[in-house]
């Protein structure tokens, strides 16, 4: 039996995101982004997106938007609240590049199979998330606090 539009829809979105925890809001998400078949940025809020920035885009596997975001957020950091500024942008706006990045894949899968079981195990496979990110971030987190502890001894040891 063939499961349904809206049934396929959600099996696909299901296997992209790989968390079951997590599909339902990627579901609603993406429904914000998609208004009659016509594809439109919208505010979608992630706190993992606003601390996370250019990390939680590599983690979820969109790799020249997490590029963009991460030359973004060094330059911003020049600007007195620049870094903020980009934050708050990452945390409405990374969601979106994520559906674009699902709707890419989707229909590079589409294209190529015709089966909907297979689209859907195919889908698993090549979405989903990078777990290593997640000890990256932490090890550049920490190196970065490590290096602003020992330049703020430096100086303090100067006077």
């Amino acid at each position: 039996m063939q499961p349904t539009q809206d049934e396929y829809e959600k099996a696909m979105i299901e296997a992209f995101v790989n968390k079951p925890e997590k599909t339902l809001w990627y579901q609603q998400a993406f429904s914000k982004f998609n208004i009659n078949g016509i594809d439109t940025m919208k505010w979608v809020w992630s706190w993992w997106a606003f601390f996370g920035g250019w990390a939680f885009l590599l983690y979820r596997k969109q790799y020249l938007p997490a590029l963009v975001l991460f030359i973004l957020s060094l330059l911003a950091s020049a600007v007195p609240f620049g870094g903020l500024l980009v934050a708050i942008l990452a945390g409405g706006f990374s969601t979106y590049f994520i559906y674009k990045g699902y709707k890419q894949k989707k229909a590079e899968i589409e294209n190529a199979i015709s089966d909907p079981q297979k689209r859907i195990e195919t889908m698993r496979e090549v979405g989903g998330y990078n777990q290593w990110v997640v000890w990256v971030y932490v090890l550049f987190v920490t190196l970065l606090f490590l290096y602003m502890v020992s330049t703020m001894l430096a100086v303090a040891s100067m006077n």
